[in-house]
């Protein structure tokens, strides 16, 4: 126990040269508090209102509510039926990057997609004309299909293959990729629930690879002048900022867009427009987002759609 501690407290010193800061983040993490629920309405809201709301944010999107802390909105007979989605608000956060998007988008390939928050964002938020949703791990994607189709989520596919694949097979295509990147997950310490050695350097350099790994395939997915949204929900500036600047380095071609409502959130541990959500701020457990476009010129290649299909494990056209 002594051990982690001090291994939470060296990347908290990391984070923080302000000693106050450093001991509210401390505090978040090790005294978790219940956040606000938050739903995202997938169809139009009623007319009257079944939850409690708090104070939105001047960044929340108008299709996003934050009930007030008590309320169950997955009990709801609203939830069941398809017209909203739970989520955490630091999902919110991470995902209102696309927001900045000014074009109409006609394929968005979500790379990491289980449980399915983020891809109902940007369905939502964009309405493409195709929803790719990939996850690569077997077990999740029952959970994954089953939110897609509550929700209606349409033109939709589901996909289950490595990140390595769809670079070989859909290079140039899509016009949005979302990597929620698999990471050390230390957030969920703030939410109460349990991270095993999510601050020791081995877990911390093995995501930040993995990341780095899934990020440039992903980004051999993104057409001409598409983007490239990265998201994670840790801390380590290894699986952040420093994976940002690696990609960067070795994809000079793409860049990180300014994103005007986040600008209070701007990360301090880099120059790159990037942007962090903390558990002390009291709004969701945390989180790290940005937005890359690629500035290259060259045609989009077009996207065989009955290749896309073949491989679906679902779909709703």
């Amino acid at each position: 126990m002594e051990k982690t501690s001090n291994l939470l407290l060296k990347v908290t010193r990391r984070l923080f040269t302000n000693v106050d800061e450093q001991t509210k983040f401390i505090d978040a993490l090790v005294h978790s508090q219940p956040f606000a629920p938050c739903i995202l309405w997938c169809q139009d809201k009623p007319d009257i209102s079944h939850f409690e709301l708090e104070m939105p944010t001047s960044w929340q999107p108008q299709f996003v509510d934050r009930l007030s802390i008590g309320e169950k909105p997955g009990q709801h007979l609203l939830h069941q039926q398809g017209y909203f989605y739970c989520l955490d608000f630091s999902s919110v956060f991470s995902a209102s990057v696309l927001l900045a998007i000014p074009e109409s988008i006609r394929i968005v390939f979500d790379m990491c997609a289980a449980p399915g928050g983020k891809s109902v964002f940007a369905w939502k938020a964009l309405q493409p004309d195709l929803l790719i949703s990939n996850e690569v791990i077997g077990k999740r994607l029952g959970m994954l299909i089953s939110n897609l189709k509550r929700c209606q989520i349409k033109p939709s596919g589901v996909v289950n293959r490595d990140s390595s694949i769809f670079a070989q097979m859909f290079p140039s295509t899509s016009n949005l990729v979302m990597v929620d990147a698999p990471c050390t997950g230390q957030s969920l310490l703030a939410k109460g629930e349990k991270a095993p050695g999510c601050f020791h350097p081995t877990s911390i350099n093995k995501s930040a690879n993995r990341q780095k790994r899934i990020i440039a395939n992903s980004a051999q997915v993104v057409a001409p002048q598409g983007y490239l949204a990265y998201m994670t929900c840790t801390y380590s500036p290894e699986e952040n900022e420093q994976v940002c600047e690696w990609f960067l380095e070795k994809f000079p071609h793409f860049h990180a867009v300014e994103v005007g409502h986040l600008s209070a959130y701007q990360s301090h541990l880099t120059n790159i427009h990037c942007y962090r959500m903390f558990p002390q701020d009291r709004l969701g457990a945390g989180a790290f987002t940005v937005l890359f476009r690629n500035t290259e010129q060259e045609d989009i290649k077009t996207i065989d759609l009955d290749t896309i299909y073949s491989m679906c494990k679902y779909q709703n056209t």
